[in-house]
Protein backbone atom coordinates (compact mmCIF):
# COMPACT_ATOMS: atom_id res chain seq x y z
CA UNK A 1 0.00 0.00 0.00
CA UNK A 2 3.00 2.35 -0.26
CA UNK A 3 1.47 3.92 -3.36
CA UNK A 4 -1.18 5.49 -1.11
CA UNK A 5 1.42 7.80 0.47
CA UNK A 6 4.36 7.55 2.85
CA UNK A 7 2.12 8.11 5.93
CA UNK A 8 -1.45 9.17 6.62
CA UNK A 9 -0.38 12.67 7.73
CA UNK A 10 0.79 13.20 4.14
CA UNK A 11 -2.86 13.05 3.09
CA UNK A 12 -3.62 15.99 5.42
CA UNK A 13 -0.67 17.90 3.99
CA UNK A 14 -2.04 17.37 0.48
CA UNK A 15 -5.44 18.74 1.46
CA UNK A 16 -3.76 21.67 3.20
CA UNK A 17 -2.15 22.46 -0.15
CA UNK A 18 -5.35 22.09 -2.17
CA UNK A 19 -7.83 23.71 0.24
CA UNK A 20 -5.89 25.45 3.02
CA UNK A 21 -8.84 27.42 4.37
CA UNK A 22 -11.40 24.61 4.24
CA UNK A 23 -12.79 23.45 7.60
CA UNK A 24 -11.16 20.26 8.87
CA UNK A 25 -12.33 19.96 12.50
CA UNK A 26 -14.74 21.94 14.64
CA UNK A 27 -14.92 21.39 18.39
CA UNK A 28 -16.86 23.42 20.96
CA UNK A 29 -16.87 26.53 18.80
CA UNK A 30 -13.22 26.35 17.71
CA UNK A 31 -12.64 25.77 14.00
CA UNK A 32 -9.44 24.30 12.56
CA UNK A 33 -8.72 24.61 8.85
CA UNK A 34 -6.73 22.05 6.89
CA UNK A 35 -3.66 24.30 6.85
CA UNK A 36 -3.96 24.79 10.63
CA UNK A 37 -4.46 21.08 11.17
CA UNK A 38 -1.37 20.21 9.11
CA UNK A 39 0.61 22.78 11.11
CA UNK A 40 -0.61 21.40 14.45
CA UNK A 41 0.24 17.85 13.40
CA UNK A 42 3.74 18.81 12.32
CA UNK A 43 4.40 20.79 15.49
CA UNK A 44 3.12 17.94 17.68
CA UNK A 45 5.35 15.50 15.80
CA UNK A 46 8.33 17.76 16.49
CA UNK A 47 7.39 17.91 20.17
CA UNK A 48 7.14 14.12 20.37
CA UNK A 49 10.64 13.76 18.92
CA UNK A 50 12.00 16.42 21.28
CA UNK A 51 10.36 14.51 24.15
CA UNK A 52 12.35 11.40 23.22
CA UNK A 53 9.67 9.51 21.26
CA UNK A 54 11.18 7.37 18.51
CA UNK A 55 9.90 5.03 15.81
CA UNK A 56 7.91 2.21 17.38
CA UNK A 57 7.43 3.95 20.75
CA UNK A 58 3.94 3.94 22.25
CA UNK A 59 2.08 7.14 23.17
CA UNK A 60 -1.22 6.78 25.04
CA UNK A 61 -4.12 9.22 25.16
CA UNK A 62 -6.68 9.29 27.98
CA UNK A 63 -9.69 11.54 27.80
CA UNK A 64 -13.04 12.25 26.18
CA UNK A 65 -13.37 13.14 22.51
CA UNK A 66 -11.01 15.99 21.69
CA UNK A 67 -9.24 17.18 18.51
CA UNK A 68 -5.93 16.30 20.16
CA UNK A 69 -6.82 12.60 19.90
CA UNK A 70 -6.93 12.98 16.11
CA UNK A 71 -3.85 15.19 15.95
CA UNK A 72 -1.93 12.60 17.96
CA UNK A 73 -2.75 9.81 15.50
CA UNK A 74 -1.46 11.88 12.59
CA UNK A 75 1.60 13.14 14.50
CA UNK A 76 2.53 9.57 15.45
CA UNK A 77 2.17 8.64 11.78
CA UNK A 78 4.82 11.26 10.93
CA UNK A 79 7.19 10.05 13.63
CA UNK A 80 6.56 6.36 13.06
CA UNK A 81 5.33 6.02 16.64
CA UNK A 82 2.27 4.09 17.83
CA UNK A 83 -0.75 5.76 19.42
CA UNK A 84 -2.72 3.89 22.08
CA UNK A 85 -6.20 5.30 22.82
CA UNK A 86 -7.31 4.36 26.33
CA UNK A 87 -10.96 3.65 27.03
CA UNK A 88 -11.84 6.42 29.48
CA UNK A 89 -14.62 4.26 30.96
CA UNK A 90 -12.15 1.73 32.37
CA UNK A 91 -10.83 1.74 35.92
CA UNK A 92 -7.27 2.91 36.68
CA UNK A 93 -6.35 -0.69 37.52
CA UNK A 94 -7.49 -1.76 34.04
CA UNK A 95 -5.54 1.08 32.46
CA UNK A 96 -2.45 0.10 34.44
CA UNK A 97 -2.47 -3.41 33.01
CA UNK A 98 -2.71 -2.08 29.45
CA UNK A 99 0.00 0.54 29.95
CA UNK A 100 2.38 -2.02 31.41
CA UNK A 101 1.64 -4.62 28.76
CA UNK A 102 2.22 -2.11 25.96
CA UNK A 103 5.29 -0.67 27.69
CA UNK A 104 3.98 2.79 26.97
CA UNK A 105 6.58 5.55 26.79
CA UNK A 106 4.29 8.53 27.41
CA UNK A 107 0.70 9.20 28.49
CA UNK A 108 -1.07 12.41 27.48
CA UNK A 109 -4.21 13.05 29.48
CA UNK A 110 -7.08 15.51 29.30
CA UNK A 111 -6.95 17.51 32.51
CA UNK A 112 -10.04 15.96 34.15
CA UNK A 113 -8.46 12.51 33.75
CA UNK A 114 -4.98 13.40 35.02
CA UNK A 115 -5.55 11.96 38.48
CA UNK A 116 -6.69 8.65 36.99
CA UNK A 117 -3.78 8.71 34.53
CA UNK A 118 -1.23 9.25 37.29
CA UNK A 119 -2.75 6.41 39.31
CA UNK A 120 -2.59 4.09 36.32
CA UNK A 121 0.80 5.19 34.97
CA UNK A 122 2.87 3.70 37.79
CA UNK A 123 5.99 5.67 36.94
CA UNK A 124 5.29 6.25 33.22
CA UNK A 125 5.56 9.92 32.24
CA UNK A 126 2.17 11.70 32.20
CA UNK A 127 1.61 14.98 30.36
CA UNK A 128 -1.56 16.98 30.95
CA UNK A 129 -3.15 18.41 27.84
CA UNK A 130 -3.31 21.97 29.21
CA UNK A 131 0.42 22.01 29.99
CA UNK A 132 1.41 20.67 26.58
CA UNK A 133 2.89 23.62 24.71
CA UNK A 134 4.73 23.46 21.42
CA UNK A 135 5.40 26.18 18.84
CA UNK A 136 3.54 26.08 15.56
CA UNK A 137 5.84 26.33 12.56
CA UNK A 138 5.10 27.04 8.92
CA UNK A 139 7.58 24.39 7.80
CA UNK A 140 7.57 21.44 10.24
CA UNK A 141 10.50 19.08 10.13
CA UNK A 142 10.47 15.96 7.99
CA UNK A 143 9.94 12.75 9.92
CA UNK A 144 10.47 9.05 9.34
CA UNK A 145 6.98 7.55 9.47
CA UNK A 146 5.94 5.37 6.53
CA UNK A 147 3.03 3.23 5.47
CA UNK A 148 4.62 0.01 6.80
CA UNK A 149 4.87 1.36 10.36
CA UNK A 150 2.50 0.24 13.06
CA UNK A 151 0.31 3.19 14.03
CA UNK A 152 -2.62 2.16 16.21
CA UNK A 153 -2.56 -0.20 19.20
CA UNK A 154 -6.13 -0.85 20.25
CA UNK A 155 -6.83 -3.11 23.21
CA UNK A 156 -9.82 -5.39 23.33
CA UNK A 157 -10.75 -7.73 26.14
CA UNK A 158 -9.45 -11.21 25.47
CA UNK A 159 -11.46 -14.42 25.66
CA UNK A 160 -9.48 -15.32 28.76
CA UNK A 161 -10.28 -11.99 30.41
CA UNK A 162 -6.82 -10.62 29.61
CA UNK A 163 -6.91 -7.69 27.14
CA UNK A 164 -5.22 -8.12 23.77
CA UNK A 165 -3.66 -5.31 21.77
CA UNK A 166 -4.56 -5.34 18.09
CA UNK A 167 -1.74 -3.69 16.13
CA UNK A 168 -2.78 -1.84 12.99
CA UNK A 169 -0.36 -0.36 10.47
CA UNK A 170 -0.66 2.93 8.61
CA UNK A 171 -1.44 0.92 5.48
CA UNK A 172 -4.32 -0.73 7.33
CA UNK A 173 -5.80 2.68 8.14
CA UNK A 174 -5.33 3.76 4.51
CA UNK A 175 -7.08 0.62 3.30
CA UNK A 176 -9.86 1.14 5.85
CA UNK A 177 -10.31 4.69 4.51
CA UNK A 178 -10.83 3.33 1.00
CA UNK A 179 -13.40 0.86 2.37
CA UNK A 180 -15.10 3.79 4.10
CA UNK A 181 -15.08 5.85 0.89
CA UNK A 182 -16.90 2.94 -0.76
CA UNK A 183 -19.45 2.98 2.03
CA UNK A 184 -20.11 6.75 2.18
CA UNK A 185 -18.98 8.20 -1.19
CA UNK A 186 -17.10 10.89 0.75
CA UNK A 187 -16.22 14.15 -1.01
CA UNK A 188 -14.77 17.44 0.21
CA UNK A 189 -18.36 18.72 0.59
CA UNK A 190 -19.28 16.12 3.21
CA UNK A 191 -19.73 17.07 6.86
CA UNK A 192 -19.44 14.37 9.50
CA UNK A 193 -20.80 14.72 13.03
CA UNK A 194 -18.81 12.47 15.38
CA UNK A 195 -19.88 11.71 18.92
CA UNK A 196 -18.99 8.04 19.39
CA UNK A 197 -15.79 7.72 21.45
CA UNK A 198 -12.53 8.02 19.55
CA UNK A 199 -10.95 5.45 21.88
CA UNK A 200 -12.94 2.86 19.90
CA UNK A 201 -11.70 1.93 16.45
CA UNK A 202 -15.28 2.38 15.20
CA UNK A 203 -15.61 5.97 16.41
CA UNK A 204 -12.14 6.76 15.09
CA UNK A 205 -12.08 4.92 11.79
CA UNK A 206 -15.52 4.25 10.34
CA UNK A 207 -16.16 7.91 9.48
CA UNK A 208 -13.89 10.35 11.34
CA UNK A 209 -10.37 9.71 10.03
CA UNK A 210 -11.63 8.62 6.58
CA UNK A 211 -13.56 11.91 6.33
CA UNK A 212 -10.37 13.87 7.03
CA UNK A 213 -8.41 11.76 4.54
CA UNK A 214 -11.10 12.67 1.98
CA UNK A 215 -10.84 16.39 2.69
CA UNK A 216 -14.26 16.57 4.36
CA UNK A 217 -15.21 18.41 7.59
CA UNK A 218 -15.71 16.89 11.04
CA UNK A 219 -17.77 18.30 13.92
CA UNK A 220 -16.57 16.58 17.07
CA UNK A 221 -18.75 16.21 20.16
CA UNK A 222 -17.05 15.61 23.50
CA UNK A 223 -19.63 12.93 24.33
CA UNK A 224 -23.05 11.74 23.23
CA UNK A 225 -26.02 13.96 23.97
CA UNK A 226 -29.14 13.20 21.87
CA UNK A 227 -30.54 16.71 22.24
CA UNK A 228 -27.27 18.33 21.24
CA UNK A 229 -26.97 15.96 18.28
CA UNK A 230 -30.42 17.00 17.03
CA UNK A 231 -29.64 20.70 17.50
CA UNK A 232 -26.34 20.42 15.64
CA UNK A 233 -27.92 18.50 12.77
CA UNK A 234 -30.22 21.47 12.33
CA UNK A 235 -27.54 24.14 12.74
CA UNK A 236 -24.32 22.57 11.40
CA UNK A 237 -26.05 20.55 8.64
CA UNK A 238 -23.98 17.36 8.60
CA UNK A 239 -24.31 14.82 5.81
CA UNK A 240 -23.30 11.79 7.90
CA UNK A 241 -23.13 10.54 11.47
CA UNK A 242 -22.27 7.19 13.05
CA UNK A 243 -24.34 5.36 15.65
CA UNK A 244 -24.68 2.17 17.66
CA UNK A 245 -28.16 0.74 18.41
CA UNK A 246 -28.35 2.32 21.89
CA UNK A 247 -27.64 5.84 20.60
CA UNK A 248 -30.10 5.43 17.71
CA UNK A 249 -32.74 4.49 20.26
CA UNK A 250 -31.90 7.48 22.47
CA UNK A 251 -32.21 9.96 19.58
CA UNK A 252 -35.47 8.44 18.32
CA UNK A 253 -36.99 8.71 21.80
CA UNK A 254 -35.92 12.33 22.32
CA UNK A 255 -38.91 14.70 22.40
CA UNK A 256 -37.42 16.87 19.62
CA UNK A 257 -36.88 13.99 17.19
CA UNK A 258 -40.26 14.21 15.46
CA UNK A 259 -39.88 17.88 14.52
CA UNK A 260 -36.11 18.27 14.05
CA UNK A 261 -34.89 19.22 10.56
CA UNK A 262 -32.81 16.24 9.44
CA UNK A 263 -32.84 17.09 5.74
CA UNK A 264 -29.07 17.63 5.46
CA UNK A 265 -28.34 13.96 6.16
CA UNK A 266 -27.50 11.59 3.34
CA UNK A 267 -28.09 8.91 5.91
CA UNK A 268 -26.75 7.41 9.09
CA UNK A 269 -24.43 4.48 9.58
CA UNK A 270 -24.54 2.05 12.46
CA UNK A 271 -21.59 0.02 13.64
CA UNK A 272 -22.77 -3.29 15.06
CA UNK A 273 -23.01 -6.99 14.24
CA UNK A 274 -26.79 -6.86 14.16
CA UNK A 275 -29.13 -3.89 14.38
CA UNK A 276 -32.70 -4.40 15.63
CA UNK A 277 -35.29 -3.17 13.13
CA UNK A 278 -37.08 -1.46 15.99
CA UNK A 279 -34.28 1.10 16.46
CA UNK A 280 -33.89 1.92 12.76
CA UNK A 281 -37.58 2.09 11.85
CA UNK A 282 -38.18 5.61 13.28
CA UNK A 283 -35.39 6.98 11.06
CA UNK A 284 -36.63 5.27 7.90
CA UNK A 285 -40.10 6.65 8.67
CA UNK A 286 -38.56 10.12 8.71
CA UNK A 287 -36.81 9.50 5.40
CA UNK A 288 -33.36 8.95 6.93
CA UNK A 289 -31.87 5.62 5.81
CA UNK A 290 -29.59 3.76 8.23
CA UNK A 291 -26.77 1.72 6.71
CA UNK A 292 -24.39 -0.55 8.50
CA UNK A 293 -20.71 -1.31 8.93
CA UNK A 294 -19.69 -4.75 10.13
CA UNK A 295 -16.21 -5.40 11.40
CA UNK A 296 -14.08 -5.39 14.51
CA UNK A 297 -11.06 -3.73 16.03
CA UNK A 298 -8.96 -6.28 14.16
CA UNK A 299 -10.36 -5.20 10.75
CA UNK A 300 -9.76 -1.46 11.42
CA UNK A 301 -12.92 -1.95 11.39
CA UNK A 302 -14.66 -1.53 7.99
CA UNK A 303 -14.99 -4.99 6.43
CA UNK A 304 -18.62 -5.53 5.37
CA UNK A 305 -20.88 -2.62 4.45
CA UNK A 306 -24.56 -2.00 3.85
CA UNK A 307 -24.88 1.23 1.89
CA UNK A 308 -27.81 3.41 2.87
CA UNK A 309 -29.66 3.04 -0.43
CA UNK A 310 -29.71 -0.76 0.08
CA UNK A 311 -30.55 -0.89 3.76
CA UNK A 312 -34.33 -0.73 3.83
CA UNK A 313 -34.69 -3.65 1.40
CA UNK A 314 -32.45 -5.92 3.48
CA UNK A 315 -32.89 -4.90 7.11
CA UNK A 316 -31.49 -8.15 8.55
CA UNK A 317 -28.29 -8.24 6.45
CA UNK A 318 -25.06 -6.44 7.36
CA UNK A 319 -24.22 -5.99 3.65
CA UNK A 320 -21.49 -7.15 1.30
CA UNK A 321 -17.68 -7.10 1.59
CA UNK A 322 -16.13 -3.64 1.28
CA UNK A 323 -13.88 -2.72 -1.66
CA UNK A 324 -10.62 -4.18 -0.38
CA UNK A 325 -12.03 -7.07 1.65
CA UNK A 326 -12.75 -10.70 0.88
CA UNK A 327 -15.01 -12.92 2.96
CA UNK A 328 -15.31 -16.64 3.56
CA UNK A 329 -17.81 -18.70 5.53
CA UNK A 330 -16.01 -21.77 6.89
CA UNK A 331 -16.79 -24.82 8.99
CA UNK A 332 -14.90 -25.90 12.10
CA UNK A 333 -12.14 -27.40 9.93
CA UNK A 334 -11.67 -24.17 7.99
CA UNK A 335 -13.35 -25.45 4.81
CA UNK A 336 -15.71 -23.22 2.83
CA UNK A 337 -19.39 -24.01 3.23
CA UNK A 338 -22.03 -23.73 0.51
CA UNK A 339 -24.14 -20.63 -0.05
CA UNK A 340 -26.87 -20.43 2.54
CA UNK A 341 -25.07 -22.69 5.04
CA UNK A 342 -23.83 -21.25 8.32
CA UNK A 343 -20.23 -21.10 9.44
CA UNK A 344 -17.65 -18.72 10.88
CA UNK A 345 -16.92 -15.48 9.01
CA UNK A 346 -13.28 -15.02 7.96
CA UNK A 347 -12.11 -11.66 6.60
CA UNK A 348 -9.05 -10.93 4.47
CA UNK A 349 -7.73 -7.59 3.29
CA UNK A 350 -4.99 -4.98 3.76
CA UNK A 351 -7.05 -3.48 6.60
CA UNK A 352 -6.72 -6.38 9.05
CA UNK A 353 -4.37 -6.31 12.02
CA UNK A 354 -0.69 -7.09 11.60
CA UNK A 355 -0.62 -9.04 14.85
CA UNK A 356 -1.68 -9.02 18.45
CA UNK A 357 0.85 -7.09 20.48
CA UNK A 358 3.54 -9.47 21.70
CA UNK A 359 1.06 -12.34 21.64
CA UNK A 360 2.09 -14.74 18.86
CA UNK A 361 -0.18 -17.49 20.15
CA UNK A 362 -3.29 -15.31 19.86
CA UNK A 363 -2.12 -14.15 16.44
CA UNK A 364 -1.73 -17.74 15.22
CA UNK A 365 -5.15 -18.67 16.59
CA UNK A 366 -6.85 -15.72 14.91
CA UNK A 367 -5.17 -15.48 11.49
CA UNK A 368 -4.79 -18.29 8.94
CA UNK A 369 -3.01 -17.46 5.68
CA UNK A 370 -4.02 -13.83 6.05
CA UNK A 371 -7.64 -14.64 6.93
CA UNK A 372 -8.86 -13.17 10.22
CA UNK A 373 -11.27 -15.37 12.17
CA UNK A 374 -14.06 -13.06 13.34
CA UNK A 375 -15.66 -15.47 15.77
CA UNK A 376 -19.08 -14.63 14.32
CA UNK A 377 -21.36 -17.25 12.82
CA UNK A 378 -23.25 -16.30 9.69
CA UNK A 379 -24.20 -17.16 6.15
CA UNK A 380 -24.24 -15.64 2.66
CA UNK A 381 -27.34 -15.85 0.52
CA UNK A 382 -27.47 -16.53 -3.22
CA UNK A 383 -27.09 -12.85 -4.03
CA UNK A 384 -24.02 -12.44 -1.84
CA UNK A 385 -25.62 -10.65 1.10
CA UNK A 386 -24.03 -11.42 4.46
CA UNK A 387 -26.06 -12.27 7.57
CA UNK A 388 -24.84 -12.65 11.16
CA UNK A 389 -26.63 -15.53 12.88
CA UNK A 390 -24.77 -16.07 16.13
CA UNK A 391 -21.48 -15.52 17.82
CA UNK A 392 -18.93 -18.33 18.08
CA UNK A 393 -17.01 -16.43 20.70
CA UNK A 394 -18.70 -15.45 23.93
CA UNK A 395 -18.26 -11.74 23.29
CA UNK A 396 -21.13 -9.50 24.43
CA UNK A 397 -21.52 -6.18 22.58
CA UNK A 398 -23.51 -3.83 24.78
CA UNK A 399 -24.08 -0.25 23.67
CA UNK A 400 -21.10 -0.52 21.32
CA UNK A 401 -18.75 -1.74 24.08
CA UNK A 402 -17.11 -5.17 23.92
CA UNK A 403 -17.56 -7.22 27.08
CA UNK A 404 -15.94 -10.63 27.48
CA UNK A 405 -17.66 -13.00 29.92
CA UNK A 406 -14.37 -14.58 30.99
CA UNK A 407 -13.30 -11.35 32.65
CA UNK A 408 -16.54 -11.23 34.63
CA UNK A 409 -16.40 -14.93 35.45
CA UNK A 410 -12.94 -14.37 36.95
CA UNK A 411 -14.57 -11.96 39.40
CA UNK A 412 -17.22 -14.55 40.30
CA UNK A 413 -14.70 -17.34 40.82
CA UNK A 414 -14.48 -18.55 44.38
CA UNK A 415 -17.61 -16.85 45.65
CA UNK A 416 -19.68 -18.79 48.16
CA UNK A 417 -22.93 -17.17 47.02
CA UNK A 418 -23.60 -19.96 44.51
CA UNK A 419 -22.36 -23.38 43.48
CA UNK A 420 -21.21 -22.21 40.04
CA UNK A 421 -21.92 -19.34 37.67
CA UNK A 422 -21.45 -18.24 34.08
CA UNK A 423 -21.94 -14.97 32.20
CA UNK A 424 -23.72 -14.74 28.86
CA UNK A 425 -25.27 -12.00 26.77
CA UNK A 426 -28.99 -11.69 26.11
CA UNK A 427 -30.75 -9.44 23.58
CA UNK A 428 -31.84 -6.01 24.76
CA UNK A 429 -33.91 -3.50 22.83
CA UNK A 430 -31.88 -0.52 24.00
CA UNK A 431 -28.31 -1.81 24.34
CA UNK A 432 -28.35 -4.55 21.71
CA UNK A 433 -27.15 -7.01 24.35
CA UNK A 434 -26.63 -7.00 28.09
CA UNK A 435 -24.46 -9.34 30.17
CA UNK A 436 -26.24 -11.40 32.80
CA UNK A 437 -25.13 -13.90 35.42
CA UNK A 438 -26.58 -17.41 35.36
CA UNK A 439 -25.94 -18.96 38.75
CA UNK A 440 -26.58 -22.45 40.07
CA UNK A 441 -28.20 -22.16 43.44
CA UNK A 442 -26.97 -23.76 46.62
CA UNK A 443 -29.92 -25.56 48.15
CA UNK A 444 -28.72 -24.56 51.59
CA UNK A 445 -28.51 -20.84 50.88
CA UNK A 446 -30.89 -18.10 49.85
CA UNK A 447 -30.68 -16.65 46.35
CA UNK A 448 -29.08 -13.23 46.81
CA UNK A 449 -28.89 -11.54 43.40
CA UNK A 450 -27.96 -8.17 44.87
CA UNK A 451 -24.94 -9.66 46.63
CA UNK A 452 -23.85 -11.39 43.41
CA UNK A 453 -23.94 -8.13 41.45
CA UNK A 454 -22.06 -6.31 44.22
CA UNK A 455 -19.11 -8.64 43.63
CA UNK A 456 -18.27 -6.56 40.55
CA UNK A 457 -18.10 -3.21 42.37
CA UNK A 458 -14.64 -1.73 41.95
CA UNK A 459 -13.44 -4.80 40.05
CA UNK A 460 -14.50 -3.89 36.50
CA UNK A 461 -15.70 -0.76 34.73
CA UNK A 462 -19.38 -0.04 35.45
CA UNK A 463 -20.48 -0.66 31.86
CA UNK A 464 -19.27 -4.27 32.15
CA UNK A 465 -21.30 -5.10 35.26
CA UNK A 466 -24.06 -7.67 34.55
CA UNK A 467 -27.58 -6.31 34.77
CA UNK A 468 -29.41 -9.35 36.11
CA UNK A 469 -28.98 -12.71 37.82
CA UNK A 470 -30.88 -15.82 36.71
CA UNK A 471 -30.93 -18.77 39.05
CA UNK A 472 -30.89 -22.37 37.79
CA UNK A 473 -30.46 -25.77 39.36
CA UNK A 474 -27.25 -26.52 37.42
CA UNK A 475 -25.29 -25.23 34.44
CA UNK A 476 -25.41 -27.43 31.32
CA UNK A 477 -22.09 -29.09 30.52
CA UNK A 478 -20.70 -31.47 27.90
CA UNK A 479 -19.06 -34.82 28.66
CA UNK A 480 -15.75 -33.04 29.21
CA UNK A 481 -17.27 -30.76 31.80
CA UNK A 482 -17.26 -27.60 29.68
CA UNK A 483 -20.15 -25.20 30.27
CA UNK A 484 -22.38 -25.12 27.20
CA UNK A 485 -23.17 -21.46 26.80
CA UNK A 486 -25.21 -21.93 23.67
CA UNK A 487 -27.55 -24.13 25.72
CA UNK A 488 -27.72 -21.45 28.39
CA UNK A 489 -28.67 -18.88 25.76
CA UNK A 490 -31.27 -21.27 24.33
CA UNK A 491 -32.62 -21.79 27.83
CA UNK A 492 -32.92 -18.04 28.29
CA UNK A 493 -35.02 -17.84 25.13
CA UNK A 494 -37.50 -20.32 26.57
CA UNK A 495 -40.62 -18.57 27.79
CA UNK A 496 -41.05 -20.86 30.78
CA UNK A 497 -37.57 -19.89 31.93
CA UNK A 498 -38.15 -16.21 31.35
CA UNK A 499 -41.26 -16.45 33.43
CA UNK A 500 -39.13 -17.19 36.47
CA UNK A 501 -38.79 -14.13 38.71
CA UNK A 502 -35.68 -12.04 38.17
CA UNK A 503 -34.14 -11.37 41.53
Amino acid sequence: MTSLGPNIATWIDRWAGHQPDALAVEFEGEQTSYSQLANKIGALANWLVESGIEQGDRVAWLGPNHPFALELVFACSQVGAITLPLNSRLLPSEHRWILEDAEVNLVVSEDSFCEAALEAANGIAVQSLSSLVYPLMSNPAEHKGNSHDSLLLAYTSGTTGTPKGALLTQSALMANAINSFHCHDFTTKDRVLTFLPLFHVGGLNIQTIPALLAGASVLLHRAFDPGKWLRDVEEWRPTWSLFVPATLDAVAKHPDFATADLSSLNGLMAGSSTIPEAVTRPFFERGIPVGQVYGSTETAPTAVIMRVEQAEQRPTSCGKPATLCSLRIVDDEGHDVSRGQTGELWIKGPNILAEYWRNPEATRESITDGWFHTGDIGHVDEEGWVYIDDRKKDLVISGGENIYPAELENVLAGSALFVEAAVVGIPDDRWGEIPIVVAAQDSGKAQDSEAVLKLFTGQVAPFKVPKKVFWVDALPRNVMGKVLKHEIRDMLKDKSFNDHPIR
